[in-house]
């Protein structure tokens, strides 16, 4: 018989008693699991602050965001978690050796337990009103495939061809010990920055914005950032992944002992472009928004009739601008 995924999606289920990434019903006394790892809350004291949901007005202590899942999906994430947080801990280096596959896990990992806490909020304050929760059929399936290659954790599952993801690590000096996490979930963006590292991610754009910002990023290399260029880059990437014109599709085949899933190269209907035009007002606001501890506005960000600022970049030549030329605090 070929192995089956689930689907929370299809019937809108999210409850405390079903987990949430297998459909297995889960016994009374299962414990929830914590989106966050333990090790993260303890390091950054993070168990008692607030998490900002999407619904208006909604925080969660991080503590009390919590996602059911069954004894084996528990021992997945647990291994998991150990292994990210060795290299993690150890910093750039040992991080940039972490399989691609094992990092999107664990950011998916994270983005799909925050996900659903959201959709728990959204659909119980409904509940309330007599309404159901409704999804567009086009973040449906985009949170669909999310989940289903997060089932890769329990479920034998072949990425072949291209990745599904971007996924981007630099070096990062930071003057204080962060954790310094943002999701975006409609366009799957994900940004950490910890220890002496950064890493930006597209979840679901088979590859095309790394691939957009590669002669960028291989210029870069391993030379450390200053935090204000690495949130330019985060920038950078989700601006792009939001100006996409084509939406990732896979070819998903079901056996016995495996799925196999295989990324379709992104392409336009009509051979127009893949990437819709780069507003630099859009891409202003974009940066202002990351660049908000350095209290940059848009006014010191555009000076018409010039680009938007870069401190990524110097303006006389290619070279990435040293740290030490950059006149802002860590």
């Amino acid at each position: 018989m070929a192995i089956q995924l689930y689907n929370p999606f299809e019937e809108m289920h999210f409850d405390m008693q079903t987990c949430f990434l297998t459909g297995q019903t889960l016994p009374a006394n299962n414990e929830p699991v914590s989106v966050f790892p333990e090790w993260v809350l303890n390091r950054y004291n993070l168990s008692d602050k607030t998490f900002k949901m999407l619904d208006e007005g909604a925080s969660v202590q991080y503590k009390n965001l919590k996602v059911p899942y069954a004894v084996n999906v528990i021992e997945q994430i647990a291994k998991l978690d150990a292994e990210i947080e060795k290299a993690f801990i150890a910093g750039y280096e040992e991080v940039a050796k972490i399989p691609e596959e094992r990092l999107f896990q664990w950011m998916a990992k994270l983005m799909i337990g925050v996900l659903f806490e959201d959709l728990r909020i959204s659909q119980q304050k409904l509940a309330r009103l007599g309404e159901p929760l409704r999804l567009s059929t086009f973040l449906k399936a985009r949170f669909q495939k999310l989940h289903w290659m997060l089932q890769s954790l329990v479920v034998p599952m072949e990425f072949k061809g291209l990745k599904p993801w971007s996924i981007r690590i630099f070096k990062v000096k930071y003057s204080n010990d962060l954790f310094n996490y943002r999701d975006e979930t409609n366009n799957l963006n994900f940004s950490l920055s910890m220890n002496d590292f950064g890493i930006v991610a597209c979840l679901q754009d088979n590859g095309e914005v790394g691939k957009k910002f590669d002669e960028l990023t291989n210029r870069i290399g391993s030379q450390t950032l200053h935090p204000i260029q690495f949130e330019e880059l985060c920038g950078r990437f989700i601006y792009a992944n939001y100006l996409l014109t084509s939406y990732a599709t896979y070819n998903v085949s079901l056996t016995d002992s495996k799925v196999l899933v295989e990324s379709n190269p992104l392409v336009t209907k009509d051979g127009s472009p893949l990437f819709d035009y780069w507003d630099d007002n859009m891409y202003g606001q974009v940066l202002a928004n990351y660049w908000k501890p350095w209290g940059l506005t848009m006014k010191e960000i555009i000076q018409f009739p010039n680009p938007p600022i870069s401190f990524i970049e110097n303006d006389f030549n290619d070279e990435i601008t040293d740290i030490e030329k950059i006149n802002q605090p860590y």
